[in-house]
């Protein structure tokens, strides 16, 4: 029997030519016309002489052969598949017998090589991305996302997010997606800002403080811009997100107004104040501020800033927006001067004075910056005139 001379041959021989004759036998076992019985013996040996090889070179030439084939012995794959990472990586990467229980406690053993293996695997179900998203390392979770076949649920992308939105390719992949709801978005915005100020702290450019507050109010200002892109059936979510990670401040809020953006507000009131948003729409815009101290209150909002809120929403009232350029997505610089004017005749507490002051400094320099892009995109005919302009000036 071909079999038998095989086992007496492989004690005395080396590990590369086992190895060899390994692959040639698993190679049998699969292709070749064996008798049944033959099948059986082969089966017989490589479960009793080559699965415990001491070599690695010859267990890892049997993955190899098996590593595709739905005819292979389920035995020694499930075996070969507990073996050291260089034997079982084959296998944890191509082999069809392994189920998804399978996979999600190789993933749990948390070796990096085999869970990344995974996560390149073909038709990934949700249960098993959910383990890489949960377990896996930074770059098991990128090879997910970047694997067109794998079923991947949104509260996995949100546990990716919340471990590794710090890690820069993981974002980029991320914010390139169409369909990566606006929750999420700005969830990689906040990690991006404490990312940002912990490399500015720990190059000493600036204080861990004041590094902070950057990286915060920085934040805030590109939530405002990003909630004025957000369709309107996303916007709860994202103020629900904000709410429950804490950014959803008494700042951001006023920003959003002096930019304009009342939609924002009143989804931020609704959160706040637990009442349904065509409950405080009504409230809000009623014909006196009663509405507006009623929601104030309820929404437990610092009765410090209630002056500025109630005069950005009478100005607002008043059409004082209309006209400025930014859309909802920049402060508003004659809004903005007029709720420090009233902040200012009313005595209010110092805080508040200064936040409208960062806020009126970056609102000019915002609309200067707008007024340079124009002045830059003019049609050529149209500066070719400033030369002429200077020289009647001169005259």
């Amino acid at each position: 029997m071909i079999v038998r001379q095989f086992l007496h041959w492989v004690r005395a021989a080396r590990s590369g030519e086992r190895a060899e004759a390994t692959s040639a036998l698993a190679r049998a076992y699969l292709h070749s016309d064996l008798s049944p019985d033959d099948l059986a013996a082969a089966e017989g040996a490589m479960m009793i002489m080559l699965l415990d090889d001491p070599s690695p070179l010859v267990r890892r030439a049997m993955a190899e052969v098996f590593a595709s084939s739905q005819k292979a012995p389920p035995v020694i794959v499930h075996a070969l598949a507990a073996d050291q990472p260089g034997v079982a990586l084959p296998l944890i990467a191509r082999s069809p017998l392994l189920s998804d229980d399978d996979l999600i406690d190789v993933v749990r053993t948390g070796k990096p090589e085999l869970q990344l293996a995974i996560a390149e695997r073909p038709l990934i179900g949700t249960a098993v991305a959910a383990a890489i998203a949960a377990a896996g390392s930074a770059d098991a979770c990128l090879a997910l996302l970047q694997n067109c076949e794998a079923d991947i649920a949104l509260t996995s992308v949100a546990r990716i997010v919340e471990r590794f939105g710090h890690v820069a390719a993981i974002r980029e992949n991320l914010l390139a997606r169409d369909d990566l709801p606006m929750a999420l978005r700005q969830a990689l915005l906040s990690k991006l800002s404490r990312t940002l100020a912990g490399f500015v702290t720990q190059r000493q450019w600036l204080g861990p403080e004041h590094a902070e507050y950057a990286a915060r109010e920085a934040c805030e200002k590109a939530t405002v811009a990003l909630a004025a892109e957000t369709p309107c059936e996303e916007l709860g979510d994202l103020v629900h997100h904000l709410r429950e990670s804490g950014q959803l401040t008494t700042g951001m809020l006023l920003r959003a107004l002096l930019s304009d953006n009342i939609v924002l507000f009143e989804e931020a009131l609704a959160e706040l104040s637990d009442l349904p948003l065509d409950r405080v729409v009504s409230h809000l815009h009623g014909k006196t501020t009663v509405g507006l101290r009623a929601l104030y209150r309820r929404a437990a909002l610092p009765e410090l800033a209630y002056p500025a809120f109630r005069a950005v929403l009478t100005a607002l009232r008043e059409g004082m927006s209309l006209g400025e350029p930014g859309g909802a997505a920049r402060l508003k610089r004659r809004l903005v001067e007029y709720v420090l004017t009233a902040c200012n005749e009313e005595g209010c507490e110092a805080s508040l004075l200064a936040l409208l002051r960062r806020f009126t400094v970056e609102a000019a320099r915002e609309e200067a910056r707008l007024f340079c892009d124009e002045l830059v995109a003019e049609p050529a005919h149209l500066s070719s005139r400033a030369p002429m302009l200077e020289e009647r000036l001169v005259a």
